[in-house]
């Protein structure tokens, strides 16, 4: 799926932007703060209907205004399909999205909407930060690759809160222990699943993360591994480690065991990336997930998802930026900043670059 086009209203630092874009990779370009990371953003935006930089949309509009909209474009077999967003502040603030000039829910559950992998800085995050932020992402994946599968993670996720409440209920004497059963046997049955789907995505991700981490320059065997919060083999071994844990789980009042404590581990050779890795091996560590999952997208679903990488380039050397832009030229749909301008230009690919200055952009 192409996106073709984007048209921002009152967007960020944007009072009006119409975009066509092209296919292959495209060099965005300009000095720091002109809103180059503001256009990676708004077409996340538009592609799933939340921002990949904050959870206060209040600052997705415009300074002075109230209101806010960021629409796409995108053509896929001569078919073309229309995506929007729209933010208001005043009198209440709301969100209204739309799909084909329909309202919808949400953009990001719609099994027909474009798919996007999203590099920014802060997601180093992914590599070097908690666990939590690892599971999210994975989960993210799983959704973008089987779309009926999301259903498993809000199912745990009820189940687990359901537990949670009813174990502080317990420790306070208000509900008896017995009363667990029926959410341990809930809990059970989503976390079974849930993990399987993880693990699933992790096998499939891991051959295209090897690779691409070899092409970007990582000197050793680079794999994935997914360490699994249970042992437990199926949904009634998983009850049976619930009881047997209870006593813990009562003093902290808390579900000590299961896919909430999933982690994913970046391994470069034996080692683990996240403890051991230098920042530019993490980053290329980062870069090989995106283009693995953007890989396992492909295969799966017939056509390479949009990629944005913003800054991507600033911690690389030369061989490296262009072994990432000759790769990511082959297939797709990319947009990549830099505010390294000599960069830019010196990038050894097909590519069209687009000059950002002050909210405005120049060829």
């Amino acid at each position: 799926m192409l996106i073709a086009g984007l048209e921002l209203r009152n967007f960020r630092n944007y009072e009006r932007l119409e975009l066509d874009l092209c296919d292959g990779l495209t060099i965005l370009h300009g000095p720091v703060g002109t809103g180059k990371t503001n256009l990676i953003e708004a077409l996340y935006f538009a592609c799933t209907g939340r921002s990949c930089r904050t959870s206060d949309e209040r600052r997705l509009v415009r300074f002075g205004e109230s209101t806010a909209r960021v629409s796409i474009a995108t053509s896929e077999s001569d078919l073309e399909r229309h995506f929007e967003v729209a933010l208001q502040l005043t009198p209440e603030r709301s969100k209204v999205m739309r799909a084909d000039g329909e309202p919808v829910t949400s953009i990001a559950e719609l099994d027909g909407r474009p798919l996007v992998c999203v590099f920014l800085p802060e997601r180093m995050e992914l590599v070097k930060g908690a666990a939590g932020g690892r599971r999210g992402h994975l989960d993210s994946f799983i959704g973008a690759l089987w779309p009926a599968r999301a259903q498993s993670r809000r199912s745990y996720r009820r189940a687990l809160a359901q537990r949670n409440v009813l174990l502080r209920s317990i420790r306070a004497g208000v509900a008896p222990a017995d009363s667990l059963a029926g959410w341990n046997r809930e809990l059970a049955r989503a976390g079974v699943e849930l993990r399987e789907h993880r693990r699933e995505a992790v096998e499939q991700l891991t051959p295209y993360f090897g690779t691409r981490a070899a092409e970007l320059g990582l000197v050793n065997v680079a794999t994935l591994e997914y360490r699994p919060g249970t042992s437990a083999a199926s949904a009634e071994e998983f009850e049976v480690e619930l009881e047997q844990t209870l006593e813990a789980d009562l003093s902290r009042a808390f579900t000590t065991r299961g896919p909430h404590r999933d982690d994913l581990r970046f391994d470069m050779g034996t080692r683990d990336l996240r403890r051991y890795g230098s920042q530019g091996q993490q980053r290329l560590g980062l870069l090989a997930l995106l283009l693995a999952e953007r890989d396992c997208l492909t295969s799966q679903r017939g056509a390479p998802p949009l990629l944005l990488l913003d800054d991507v380039l600033s911690e690389l050397d030369h061989e490296r930026r262009n072994r990432l832009a000759q790769t990511v030229a082959q297939a797709g749909q990319t947009l990549i900043t830099t505010a390294d301008e000599a960069a830019a230009f010196a990038l050894d690919a097909p590519l069209t670059r687009l000059r950002v200055h002050e909210g405005s952009l120049v060829a």
